[in-house]
């Protein structure tokens, strides 16, 4: 009897060791990316060339550096609301896709894919391509610094930019993901840098720019500031599209948005303020470049890190808006919306690349 349970206990053993091996063979999108790679991937696709380039906006359709700061955090509440919509959603329909999947189970087929080829033909190939040659014009701005670059070396650094991360992406999730920390860092630290001047400039006494004059009194005018403002926070659902492969989603994919939510406020509200601690009204408005501006000022020679900060924040958010683009095709293509090829993942990396390669191809029309 003993030798007979033992026997049987080696074979549900054994059994249970084929079907785990079973598993991890199977050909499928694998949850390799953390909490930590979640919220880095909000944060480095809400966070691109916006915050350091054109805040004005907001303050243009306000009028008062206090009513503007006031949109910055009623639009970061508000985008807050709308991400752990997500989340819940996220956490009941787990599918790669996002607003399509989404919409997919509740409102079927035909509105699913008018979606999916709106984001897929026009939304997400232009998305890419200004923030591409975002990258490109800032990188090479260092080496231009009295007139424009060239647009054929722009147009040139872009498509070389893109390829880059296509080939990263192909080649294996945890590149994109390290790719995505890394430059995520970078452009935090690049905002901590400036918020860490405004507040010693705070401690100088300089305050004179924080008023209520001149408030716009229309509220049209107010409801249009907040389309600068949420504008700004757009890339808090990006880490839907990937939900397959987030580790423990329901547990994850909350705490990520949670903590991207609230680190994009607070980030945000807090470089507005330091750049009010320098720069007037007049000036914010009038600069085509309010960080560059602001460094100007303050940092002299040390000026020419802010367009390289750019530079590294845009390329994240290129490889942000591809990481998540291409499982949106991948989802089209596995619900046959889109060529079955779209639906492949790569054997050994279980990466898909024929989705990632046909975003690139895409921008080339």
């Amino acid at each position: 009897m003993g030798k007979e349970k033992n026997l049987e206990m080696d074979i549900i053993k054994e059994n249970h060791a084929l079907c785990d091996k079973n598993e991890d063979d199977q050909v499928e999108l694998k949850p390799k990316m953390t909490l930590l790679n979640g919220v880095t991937v909000i944060v480095g696709s809400i966070i691109g060339s916006g915050i350091f380039v054109s805040p004005s906006g907001v303050l243009k359709e306000t009028g008062s550096v206090n009513m503007s700061l006031m949109v910055w955090i009623i639009s970061g509440v508000f985008s807050m609301i709308g991400a752990y919509c997500y989340a819940e959603l996220g956490c009941m329909i787990k599918k790669t896709g996002a607003d399509y999947a989404y919409i997919m189970v509740t409102f079927g087929k035909f509105l699913a894919f008018i979606r999916l080829w709106v984001e897929c033909i026009i939304v997400r190939p232009c998305s890419q391509a200004i923030v591409a040659l975002t990258f490109s014009i800032y990188a090479t701005k260092p080496f231009f610094p009295e007139c424009d670059p060239p647009d054929e070396a722009v147009r040139l650094l872009a498509a070389i930019c893109i390829c880059i991360l296509a080939f990263i992406n192909c080649w294996e999730v945890k590149w994109a993901t390290f790719v995505q920390d890394i430059f995520t860092y970078a452009k935090l630290l690049a905002l901590f840098i400036i918020i860490a001047t405004g507040v010693v400039q705070l401690g100088n006494g300089k305050v004179e720019n924080f008023t209520w004059e001149n408030t716009e009194s229309d509220v049209t005018k107010i409801a249009l500031s907040f389309y600068s403002g949420l504008f700004a926070y757009n890339g808090w659902n990006y880490l839907n599209f990937v939900i397959e492969e987030l580790q423990d989603p329901v547990k994850n994919l909350p705490r990520a948005i949670a903590i991207s939510c609230i680190l994009v406020t607070v980030v945000y509200v807090l470089t507005n303020i330091a750049f009010y601690t320098t720069l007037s009204v007049p000036e914010v408005l009038g600069s085509e470049a309010v960080a560059v501006t602001f460094a100007e000022r303050l940092y002299g020679r040390f000026a020419f890190m802010i367009p390289v900060f750019v530079a590294m924040s845009t390329f994240g958010g290129v490889n942000g808006i591809l990481l998540t683009s291409s499982r949106l095709f991948y989802a089209g293509a596995c619900e046959g919306q889109m060529p079955e090829i779209l639906s492949m993942i790569q054997v050994k990396k279980m990466t898909p690349a024929p989705a990632v390669l046909i975003v690139v191809t895409n921008l080339n029309f």
